[in-house]
């Protein structure tokens, strides 16, 4: 599949409350319980693999292995990544959506989006944000060969259509200076952000106003269902990422995170 993740047709399921079931206060956030805290678990190990993680995932546990996530829940699943949502408690979400919507009586529809669990997600980041303390920071191998790394960017750099010149040269520089840059993935991570938001920036400038417009509409379309089920901060959010993804898509721009190294 491709590193961005391929779009697939607009999701058709129901729009469902799919709330864990836990009992916690009116703010969201349980108390902690009387003495000491399990620490977080430690996921350093699978940090850049984020995305594959929860695609995985859901698809084991829809028990469809061939099943595309469209380009809505790749922008979700990046808004839950850029609000720092643990990766635990998007996979507890996920089994909790399911856990009801497998109890029901009736099945009329097929899960068909990621956003289905977005409630369940969110439930599960609370209870995680009262009840787990943070794990203090360790330092950990890198997640990736340094070739593969260098390749990455490499790639990356090729890929720039015409126009996008800088943003190659400076791919070019960064594969060129992977030692360098191979102890501290964070601070590498920080000066893609950089690059991907500049590029982002040209190809805006470069949208027609008719290009513009059908963006919004299919995003329109396809949050329909789920709109009601979202915070304001949350739909600000998922809607910047679907739309910066979808400029990127049509302009055949790639992402530069790492966390799209598959």
């Amino acid at each position: 599949m491709s590193e961005d993740g391929p779009p697939s047709p607009a999701p058709d399921s129901e729009p469902e409350d799919t709330t864990t079931g836990h009992r916690h206060p009116a703010s969201g956030i349980p108390s902690p319980a009387p003495g000491p805290q399990p620490p977080a678990p430690d996921f350093t190990y699978n940090y850049f693999n984020y995305y594959t993680e929860i695609e995985e995932h859901f698809r084991q546990v829809r028990g469809t292995s061939l099943f595309l996530l469209s380009c809505l829940d790749w922008a979700l699943i990046e808004s839950w990544k850029n609000s720092e949502v643990p990766l635990e408690a998007v996979l507890r979400g996920i089994d909790a959506a399911f856990e009801k919507w497998r109890s029901r009586k009736v099945k009329t529809r097929m899960v068909n989006s990621l956003a289905f669990c977005s409630q369940a997600v969110l439930t599960e980041a609370q209870i995680m944000a009262g009840t787990v303390r943070p794990r203090a920071q360790r330092s950990s191998a890198p997640p990736f060969p340094l070739d593969d790394l260098r390749a990455y960017l490499e790639r990356n750099a090729a890929a720039m259509p015409a126009g996008f010149a800088e943003i190659a040269t400076s791919l070019s520089r960064l594969a060129a200076e992977v030692p360098q840059h191979y102890g501290d993935l964070e601070a590498l991570e920080q000066r893609l952000t950089v690059l991907e938001e500049k590029m982002i920036a040209i190809a805006r400038t470069r949208q027609s106003e008719e290009e513009m417009f059908q963006s919004r509409a299919e995003l329109d379309r396809q949050l329909r269902p789920y709109r009601g089920k979202m915070t304001a901060d949350q739909l600000a959010m998922l809607e910047k990422q679907y739309l910066e993804r979808h400029l990127l898509e049509k302009a055949g721009l790639p992402r530069l995170s790492l966390f799209y190294m598959r």
